[in-house]
């Protein structure tokens, strides 16, 4: 699998850095080849050549939208960075430090119509359904976000709509790559509707153990200082349990700490951990990612193809499963 895995993203790597980009104006381009060059696991665009793959397609042409939404998924990072005033992204600076919020802002946009233009590279019969897939999804994850924002101010967010908003948020996009490579490939509706919720499921564990691992992870390998969603008073999967679970001293330690910006950090984020070990959040947790795998598991069985050409697939997703970064 690591095989396969390997050569998918040498591929896109290479064509991400064969980008042609007008020469002028340059202080348009440069935030988006620095914010392309900062890296990441590109699972999105190796989803969709997967799927392409599964399929018996040809992953050639497919390569253009996987490229697109790649370049998509960085937009929308770009962008959350302005929004959440993040000052690092994967260990860098991120643009709008380097450049300015408008800088940063305005190539995010451009990013954005880079990523439609490539998602069209496709044969003219396909171009409806791709554009259809992406074009829902972008909307989506808007919607995602707006949620997020919203939840920033709110005090009552419940556990179905923190799911529903990491599902648009997130979970969305990995769907949708894995739909574009199997449309590409051939797949009747029905497969491409399955493997679409393949991803979503398994997005769904992705972002759960997101959440996990900012509060159980090794911090030398999780590249970052642990706790930030607890110093954010982050309305994330395991808080949001917590505060419905906990009880007495815990509850009160709860109360006291979340939206108490005048505590020591760390102390605030050993506070409401020890709270998450005493109600067994970290539990809670790791059941409902097993669970979406499952899910997920689940949807990859509907899938009509041989056994063996699902095998890279379900590889991958136990390997994201099993992360600790």
């Amino acid at each position: 699998m690591e095989k396969y895995i390997s050569q998918y993203l040498d591929l896109i790597n290479e064509t991400l850095d064969r980008i042609n980009y007008p020469q002028t104006p340059d202080e348009l381009y440069a935030p988006i080849r620095y914010e392309l060059s900062l890296g990441g696991k590109r699972i999105r665009p190796i989803l969709t050549l997967m799927a392409c793959d599964l399929f018996a397609g040809d992953i050639n042409q497919a390569l253009k939208p996987a490229i697109g939404l790649e370049i998509f998924h960085n937009f929308t990072l770009l962008h959350d960075d302005v929004m959440d005033k993040s000052e690092l992204r994967r260990g860098k600076p991120t643009v709008h430090h380097v450049w300015d919020e408008n800088h940063a802002i305005l190539s995010g946009d451009a990013m954005q119509i880079m990523a439609t233009q490539q998602m069209t590279q496709v044969p003219p019969r396909l171009m409806p359904a791709i554009l259809d897939v992406f074009l829902k999804t972008s909307l989506e994850i808007c919607e995602g976000q707006q949620f997020d924002m919203e939840f920033e101010t709110r005090s009552d967010v419940s556990t179905d709509e923190y799911i529903e908003m990491i599902r648009l948020k997130t979970a969305v996009l990995l769907g949708c790559a894995l739909k574009v490579g199997a449309i590409i490939a051939g797949a009747p509706v029905a497969q491409a509707d399955a493997i679409y919720r393949f991803g979503e499921n398994l997005g769904l564990a992705f972002q759960l153990q997101d959440d996990y691992l900012d509060v159980y992870g090794d911090p030398i390998i999780f590249g970052k200082n642990l706790g930030g969603d607890i110093l954010n008073d982050k309305k994330t999967f395991m808080l949001i349990e917590a505060q419905r679970l906990a009880q007495g001293s815990d509850l009160e330690t709860l109360q006291h700490y979340i939206g108490n910006n005048d505590v020591e950090p760390r102390e605030k984020i050993d506070a409401v951990r020890q709270v998450y070990d005493n109600i067994g959040i970290d539990i809670v947790c790791r059941n409902k990612m097993e669970e979406y795998y499952n899910a997920a598991l689940t949807c990859i069985e509907e899938i009509l193809v041989p056994e063996e050409r699902k095998m890279p697939l379900i590889a991958l997703a136990q390997s994201l499963m099993n992360r600790n970064h």
